[in-house]
């Protein structure tokens, strides 16, 4: 029995399957408050628990050799950013603990590439460019680099832990949708009319998947791996979806300090709402920089397979079409 957590969202989904497509006995961890949607129809056992409560988490662990610990709050502005902190780094010191007691054979920890550090020249980073805290802008970065450094700490302690830091995932189920889908979805309704100098490292959400398995089956206890592909700009990512779509790409490129002006307007009406902004200061000064990356060492250590990104924008542009997301 291999247990998942966050296995109704995007990433976890694709876990979930690929576990399931290898033969495996999948068990899911599961809030009272999780959508349900990108499980419906597949064999999988439902433990309900919470990352907060150690409890919950012992019993969903029982009986399990291995642990895909996916599950994260993934907010962006978020209200309350002590929520992140309770469900990243407190989260995923009880998942290691669960794990630990269980004796389980493998972890594996999903952190991000936002948890990793950038190089001063934009040239794409790689798993020893250094990173500090500091260097971390807003609740979710700050929360994830933590919750590494609390998996990284337990795998010192003997737990077998290994480290995946996905880039940005693209491809079909993305129900929230995640900053890319929704990206996506803004494209295809027509509301980009202009872009900033920025990028994105893209990959197949399915190779994503893929090297979780490699990572459990080859990578080196205590050590992390960037799971991505394609270094792109925010431009070619939009002329890409062009191509695919039939539709104009934007060709107005705006100075940061625009959508840095109108984060500052919403922040305070997204204050008095008690909601995340339409628009955060988080995402916008993450924009500032090209997050692009160095897979090389996943590729070469795990054999991460490597999918044109054109192949997972295709899938992703034809998912939200059919799941109704333009009308909504």
């Amino acid at each position: 029995m291999i247990l998942v957590t966050g296995g109704t969202g995007f990433l976890g989904a694709h876990v979930v399957r690929a576990l399931l497509d290898r033969g495996e006995a999948v068990r899911c961890l599961l809030r009272p408050t999780s959508n349900p949607a990108n499980l419906e129809g597949l064999a999988v056992e439902r433990r309900e628990g919470d990352l907060r409560d150690p409890e919950s988490l012992r019993q969903a662990v029982h009986g399990c050799e291995a642990v895909f610990h996916v599950a994260a709050d993934y907010r962006l502005g978020a209200p309350d950013p002590s929520e992140l902190y309770r469900s990243n780094v407190e989260g995923t010191r009880n998942v290691m603990a669960a794990a630990a007691e269980a004796g389980v054979r493998k972890v594996v920890y999903t952190s991000t590439v936002g948890a990793l550090g950038l190089r001063p020249d934009g040239g794409p980073a790689d798993e020893s460019t250094p990173s500090r805290l500091d260097d971390m802008p807003g609740a979710y970065k700050r929360s994830k680099f933590l919750a590494e450094a609390e998996a990284l700490c337990w795998a010192k302690r003997g737990l077998p832990v290994v480290v995946v830091n996905p880039s940005t995932p693209v491809g079909e189920r993305d129900v929230k949708p995640t900053p890319t889908g929704q990206l996506i979805v803004d494209f295809l309704r027509g509301r980009m009319p202009a872009y900033v100098d920025t990028g994105l490292n893209l990959i197949d959400v399915r190779d994503v998947a893929q090297g979780h398995l490699l990572a459990a089956e080859r990578g080196a206890v205590g050590e992390r791996y960037i799971l991505g592909n394609a270094n792109l700009t925010l431009r070619e990512i939009l002329e890409a979806l062009a191509r695919l779509t039939g539709r104009r790409a934007p060709r107005i490129s705006l100075p940061h300090w625009v959508p840095f002006a109108a984060a500052l307007a919403y922040a305070p009406l997204a204050r008095i709402a008690g909601r995340a902004p339409q628009l955060s200061l988080e995402s916008v000064r993450m924009s500032r920089h090209r997050m692009f990356f160095d897979s090389g060492k996943a590729v070469r250590e795990l054999g991460l397979p490597q999918t044109p990104v054109e192949e997972a924008l295709l899938r992703a542009v034809r998912w939200f079409l059919g799941a109704g997301y333009l009308s909504r």
